[in-house]
């Protein structure tokens, strides 16, 4: 059976993750109010992010950079997409 969470993203209640994702209270935090699915999708958009960019994961301005997409994804707001990108059509 999954759990449910009210999803940050979403404002909605939806099924949560199975676990946190990460420890310490960041991981606590997503995984008591982040959606299974509005987590798949940040890890897409945030993957698509670091190819496009070039973005090297060792360097503490991408993690603070990555940080701040995060919050603004979560929060409904626009997130910065790659030059050129064009949305799938639906």
């Amino acid at each position: 059976m999954s759990r449910t969470v009210f999803c940050r993203k979403y404002q909605q209640d939806m099924e949560g993750l199975e676990r946190p994702p990460y420890p310490g209270p960041k991981g606590q935090d997503i995984y008591d109010n982040v959606s299974k699915q509005a987590w798949q999708e940040w890890l897409k958009h945030q993957t698509m992010l670091i190819n496009e960019k070039r973005l090297n994961m060792m360097d503490p301005e991408t993690q603070t950079y990555l940080t701040g997409e995060f919050d603004k994804f979560l929060a409904g707001e626009d997130v910065e997409q790659p030059e050129g990108y064009v949305p799938p059509s639906s």
